[in-house]
């Protein structure tokens, strides 16, 4: 991200558009100061403000980003080939210049994150829904007719699938079965209890849970509540819930159990006989954000996410924004295209918990930039297009005024977007050819710019790819200024001790093969055109423990993308992804960052800094005070590495990233290895990181 260049283009805007710089100031709610020191070069904007300059000076984020105009006109993606380019021998010696700071500044966009609602993210994950299959998805139990997840209770009490509460919003085209149901459970016999229940709930004592039912029974029945141990004879909180009427009604009641139990039931009983008709059932702390766990949420803060890409990935295309119209409750499960790819843990629905409201509230929580991915196989471009006017019109446009209505006066100004995801690939559902796609993304993205014209698009395919840079990324150049681009490096087989080794260094090599593919797609792609790595991680991340190994890929993945950012045109990347899938590691009672999570929350010491050094064994970067840090691999197994930094001045902190194995599972530990600087050097041990503070 080259400062000079973006200041020119700054200043160039202003004055086309017959701006003073104390009239944009004024616009931004900054000094003209401020805005003197952007086009001088000096600084950049800050992240949360980049998006409302590009509205001022009618440009996009991702042409301020690049310091020009680039609007001419207005799965599996696992390479396992391996680099032969990059020695991953790193032990020895390495001396750390005295260079001067470079014009480039180690761009914000680099540290983005995937949030797709995939295996366990959102459910098991960020999502603080206890409750499993809440909805009554899928068919009934052999033999029970109750719904899976869920145990009968009765003997003789009759369990069947009925006419569902749940249903999907307007915009839904999608062809899906078995999404929708209520289950109804019929109580012959007044002397026998009746219900149903769900077994392995961790809950702890003393903190407050809110229970909630969305049901109907026309005579009437009184609900008994509770969270008991897993036999059901310790009730640790009961309460009761009058269910009475012809209508879908929803109760709450608030539990609060007086023990801990890792392995606890929820039990929904009543007595009497009758019959009650269920829509859906929730429980969850009372303590969440927005139904998403407070603790999580306060792991994605310490990660420095600058942009979070949702609803996916793959999932994009099962996804229907309208359906979060709708009360979360009344919102019908998502039934995967991919089936076990994408939903293996839920039995292949998603429950849709999370809403456009709820990540919009999310990213500003965590100070991240939303980056939303449209579905255009099964939404028409006109149903795209109002999605980007319920995010970015005013009480003039229709879908402006329907978020104001539902409480949000702000509009939410959301300018990265994606035009799909892995088109060309052949696992997504649409016209997988270039000019298929092409023609699908060229009326999606037309009718979004309409709406809100400085958009940030990004188109999708299978890059690097000569025939898709030249029949899709060059025709869309004039509305989408990013390619979509993906990369999965070699998940290390860990099944026998001697080859421990060589899988380690074949996951590490890979990182250069990822190097070779952007160089790759910058050949064939168009000067104008920019490149989103959106999701970038070892292949198979979310179905194995984290481990040292991932990090150390990690920590050399990051260093090759701050150092192609400018010469490859890499104007975002996003790791893939956040939750149980890579970065944070969530249990049903806590959250912790893994080995990767450690360096990618590192890592982020660079950004906005100038960049003085970029090579695949340290950054260097300068920050607005002029104190520098260094981040520094040894990827070596075996090898310990000697580093000189005699040149750099006086080193006032020195932190270490090191483990014993590089086996999962494994995260760093973290040592101050000040004292141990001697002569101006020290000695990494293998598979570690160094963290460098100079005066």
């Amino acid at each position: 991200m080259n400062l000079a260049q973006t200041g020119h283009f700054l200043t160039q805007r202003r004055n086309a558009l017959g701006l003073t710089q104390a009239q944009l100031a004024q616009r931004l709610d900054v000094t003209d100061k401020a805005v003197s020191k952007w086009e001088r070069g000096k600084s950049l904007p800050d992240i949360a403000l980049l998006n409302r300059l590009a509205a001022e000076l009618r440009v996009s984020v991702v042409e301020i980003l690049s310091g020009e105009s680039l609007n001419m006109g207005r799965s599996s993606n696992l390479d396992e080939a391996l680099s032969q380019g990059e020695d991953l021998d790193q032990a020895g010696e390495l001396t750390l210049p005295r260079t001067e700071a470079e014009d480039l500044l180690v761009s914000p966009y680099l540290f983005g994150c995937n949030l797709e609602h995939t295996r366990s993210c959102l459910a098991g994950g960020l999502s603080a829904q206890m409750l499993r299959n809440r909805k009554f998805a899928g068919k009934p139990t052999a033999c029970e007719g109750c719904a899976l997840e869920w145990f009968p209770i009765g003997e003789r009490a009759i369990f069947s699938f009925d006419e569902p509460y749940t249903r999907h919003g307007e915009g839904y085209h999608m062809q899906r079965t078995i999404e929708c149901n209520s289950l109804s459970v019929f109580a012959p016999y007044p002397e026998e209890t009746a219900g149903v229940g769900q077994h392995g709930l961790s809950f702890a004592a003393g903190r407050a849970y809110l229970f909630a039912v969305v049901a109907k029974s026309a005579a009437g029945v009184t609900l008994s509540v509770s969270l008991t141990d897993r036999a059901g004879k310790i009730a640790y909180d009961c309460r009761t819930v009058a269910v009475k009427g012809a209508d879908w009604t929803r109760y709450e009641v608030e539990l609060c159990p007086a023990n801990a139990d890792a392995d606890g039931d929820l039990r929904i009983t009543w007595e009497g006989g009758g019959s009650v008709c269920f829509g859906a059932l929730s429980l969850l702390p009372k303590d969440n954000f927005r139904g998403m766990r407070k603790d999580v949420i306060e792991k994605l803060k310490e990660l420095g996410i600058k942009v979070l890409r949702w609803p996916g990935g793959n999932f994009a295309g099962e996804f229907n924004w309208m359906d979060g119209l709708l009360p979360v409750d009344m919102r019908a499960p998502f039934q995967s295209y991919l089936g076990l790819e994408t939903q293996p843990h839920t039995l292949g629905f998603d429950f849709s918990e999370i809403n456009t409201d709820d990540f919009v509230a999310l990213c500003r929580e965590i100070g991240a930039q939303p980056f939303l991915t449209i579905n255009p196989c099964w939404n028409t471009p006109e149903e795209n297009a109002a999605w980007v006017e319920y995010c970015n019109g005013d009480a003039s446009t229709k879908y402006g005024r329907l978020r104001i209505e539902r409480g949000w006066e702000a509009p939410y100004d959301v300018q990265l977007w994606s035009l799909g995801n892995e088109f060309g690939y052949g696992h997504m559902e649409g016209d997988n050819s270039p000019g298929g796609y092409c023609h699908i993304a060229q009326e999606n993205g037309k009718k979004m710019l309409e709406v809100s014209p400085n958009l940030s698009l990004c188109s999708s395919g299978p890059y690097p790819s000569k025939e898709w840079s030249e029949l899709s990324a060059r025709p869309l150049s004039g509305i989408a200024q990013m390619i979509s681009q993906h990369y999965y490096g070699y998940a290390p087989k860990y099944t026998d001790p001697d080859i421990v080794e060589q899988e380690y260094g074949k996951c590490l090599a890979s990182v250069g093969r990822m190097r070779e593919l952007i160089h790759q797609s910058r050949e064939y792609l168009a000067p104008n055109i920019r490149i989103s790595m959106d999701e970038w991680n070892v292949w198979y991340a979310w179905y194995r423990p984290s481990s040292v190994t991932d990090g150390i890929y990690a920590a050399l993945a990051l260093h090759m993308l701050m150092e192609e950012a400018e010469k490859s045109g890499i104007a975002l990347a996003c790791h893939f992804q956040a939750v149980n899938e890579g970065l944070i590691r969530v249990t049903p009672d806590g959250a912790s960052l893994t080995a990767q999570g450690q360096i990618f929350s590192l890592m982020t010491c660079h950004m906005g800094n100038r960049l003085c050094l970029a090579s695949p064994e340290a950054v260097i970067s300068e920050d607005k005070t002029g104190a520098r840090v260094a981040t520094v691999v040894n990827a070596s197994y075996q090898g310990k590495k000697r580093v000189d930094l005699s040149a750099c001045g006086r080193c006032t902190q020195a932190v270490l990233y090191t483990s014993k194995s590089v086996l999962p599972p494994s995260v760093f530990g973290q040592e101050d290895v000040l004292a141990q600087i001697q002569d101006g050097s020290i000695e990494m041990p293998p598979h570690s990181v160094l963290f460098l503070r100079f005066a």
